[in-house]
């Protein structure tokens, strides 16, 4: 092999690599997290609601959340420096996140979690879950990648910010 070909094939890898990782951490978030002393996090995600901690109450949780019953512990508390709420919620049994096509199926503890929760942010804030109509791109091809990005699309709102 010459060197040329060489120094491509090596670039080529790397960037193969590279892109194979990304997409790992993306449908894995939970691999790319920090662990501190052996234990895994603590599970718990949140949101800052714009009300004060006197208006919600745990016992009486917003539909989003009620719907998880037994399944999720609430924790409700004053967001730092006064701005708002802070609604925590985690899965009782700490159940790590499926494989990648599960996930792309919508079958996910942890995102049907994270998703309740900015419902119920919604809800508390304005009242109505907001939706955004879908993007007019038309009608992707039949390709592999025009699947594998509809899945994608349709999975995307139990994504969050991570």
């Amino acid at each position: 092999m010459t060197t040329q070909t060489g120094r491509t094939a090596s670039h080529t890898r790397h960037a193969a690599g590279s892109l194979v990782d990304r997409v790992r951490s993306a449908f894995n978030p939970s691999a790319r997290r920090s662990v501190v002393g052996g234990q895994p996090g603590s599970g718990w995600l949140a949101v800052t609601v714009v009300c004060e901690p006197s208006t919600l109450d745990s016992g009486d949780l917003p539909t989003p959340l009620a719907e998880l019953g037994d399944e999720i512990e609430v924790r409700v508390r004053p967001a730092p420096h006064g701005k708002g709420t802070e609604l925590a919620a985690r899965l009782r049994d700490h159940r790590p996140s499926g494989s990648a096509p599960s996930r792309l199926r919508g079958s996910d503890p942890q995102a049907d979690l994270r998703s309740a929760l900015h419902r119920a942010k919604q809800l508390i804030e304005v009242g109505e879950v907001l939706a955004v109509d879908p993007a007019p791109h038309g009608e992707r091809p039949a390709t592999p990648p025009g699947k594998l990005l509809e899945a994608w699309t349709k999975v995307a709102p139990k994504g969050g910010v991570r």
